[in-house]
């Protein structure tokens, strides 16, 4: 490798108090300071999600066996008792940040409690946690501690949807009737209270958390979001939160699809629906109109450990996946779901650090960008920096490329592979600049256009 490539390479105890304060002003942040609170995201670009929980030994989904059962799988009693068994001895929250940072990843998020209610977290109001498994150490509170210790940004997934709390459903009925949840009933405000102490708990014993990352489904304003997110702001004012809980948040969630448009502000997307795509006009928006998003994916096509799930994304696939979302100015947020025994799989592993390589001699085009000013050219994808234009080419031509819509003076050109310089030619017809026969790069080679 040249020398070139090598040089880039605490719980409050006024816990229930704050809980239940009446709802307090909203936060006015001024001008520039959203700014200040997103600069870390706006440059991060790439995360990790982690999915993980009792399931990971039935090999199942999380939660959506018992919220949407087939017959012939899991029952719901036994993905209830899953977390007897639950025993991770491998589980090390080192080897889960090691392995992000060889992927080139600069933040992670956890999910805390999926929509079956069973807390990774060693929370005080509830027995269906992490501390009561064969396993009993609080897998949350070890990989803040690690995160913290190492600077990697931790966000908290955390579902507001909770099937084992009574006030949330009927629980002598099945999940399966029940799991959209039944605010008419009057439990309904016991369980808002039980969340909010929850993410008390999260915001006052875990350190600095960089995100909350809800997960809402269905009907999200029975969740009371504003006063939720009053509260997040009150005890962490920094504290990023996505659009899952009902109220616009700092961040919209496309899931398992990456927007053909960039997406603008007032545009509603969380989940798999790609409505998205209509509420963004197809031209290239100003900053002020940009609306920031994280498309999140998974690996395989599963979110949770899936032994018999071996239909992976190749590692091609992933790196063009995360360069198609940061050409529209996203962030990409690529899951793993971990083994019963707390290991990452070796599938996942592999691709995860391929990627990685491939950021290491490109990640110049990816982090602290914005979305490029040339779109929909289906040879090409393009991001800026300041007053340089990444062009990330897919289809390598056997003749120069000739580019239109670059509007400033282009100064030089360059291979990112190896910094080798590139003949140009610019007119008022575009931009024509002569490549080498063979691209650098087998999975995107990355041009530098250096512009007045």
């Amino acid at each position: 490798m040249s020398a070139y490539i090598a040089s880039r390479r605490q719980f409050l105890c006024r816990s229930l108090a704050t809980a239940t304060l009446p709802l307090l002003p909203q936060l006015a942040f001024g001008e520039g300071s959203e700014d200040t609170r997103t600069a870390w995201y706006r440059t991060a670009k790439f995360g990790m999600f982690v999915h993980w929980g009792p399931y990971s030994l039935a090999s199942v989904e999380a939660s959506w066996p018992i919220m949407t059962p087939k017959p012939g799988e899991i029952s719901e009693a036994e993905y209830v008792s899953l977390h007897k068994r639950f025993n991770p001895v491998h589980y090390d929250p080192d080897s889960f940040i090691d392995l992000a940072r060889a992927a080139g990843q600069q933040y992670m998020v956890f999910t805390t409690k999926h929509h079956d209610g069973f807390c990774m977290f060693d929370s005080a109001y509830t027995d269906y946690k992490i501390t009561n498994t064969p396993y009993g150490k609080d897998i949350v509170k070890q990989l803040a501690d690690a995160c913290a210790r190492r600077s990697m940004p931790l966000g908290l997934y955390y579902s507001p949807p909770d099937l084992h709390h009574p006030g949330f459903r009927d629980t002598s009925r099945p999940a399966s009737e029940t799991w959209h949840g039944q605010p008419e009933r009057p439990e309904w405000p016991t369980y808002l209270q039980y969340m909010q102490l929850q993410l008390t708990e999260l915001l006052t014993r875990y350190g600095d958390v960089k995100v909350i990352w809800f997960d809402g489904l269905d009907h999200q304003e029975k969740y009371d979001g504003r006063r939720v997110l009053d509260m997040i702001h009150g005890l962490q004012p920094a504290t990023l939160v996505n659009d899952r809980i009902g109220v616009p948040g700092d961040f919209v969630t496309p899931e398992q699809f990456i927007p053909k448009v960039i997406p603008t502000r007032g545009t509603r997307a969380h989940g798999p629906d790609a409505n998205i795509e209509k509420g963004s006009p197809q031209s290239v928006p100003s900053q002020a109109d940009f609306q920031l998003w994280e498309t999140c994916m998974t690996i395989n096509d599963t979110w949770a450990y899936n032994a018999h799930d071996h239909h992976y994304k190749s590692a091609q696939d992933l790196i063009r996946a995360l360069v198609e979302v940061v050409s529209r100015g996203g962030n990409f947020l690529l899951n793993v779901g971990p083994q019963p025994d707390g290991a990452i799989q070796p599938e996942f592993q592999e691709r995860l650090r391929s990627v990685g390589d491939w950021l290491t001699v490109n990640g110049e085009s990816i982090y602290g960008t914005t979305f490029g000013p040339i779109q929909g050219n289906a040879g090409f994808r393009t991001t800026q920096k300041d007053n340089v234009l990444f062009l990330h080419v897919f289809d390598w031509p056997s003749a120069p490329l000739t580019i239109t819509g670059v509007k400033p003076k282009v100064l030089s050109a360059r291979l990112l592979s190896n910094n080798q310089k590139l003949a140009f030619q610019q007119s008022d017809s575009g931009l024509q600049i002569t490549l080498p026969p063979q691209a650098p790069d087998k999975d995107v080679s990355v041009i530098a256009l250096r512009t007045l």
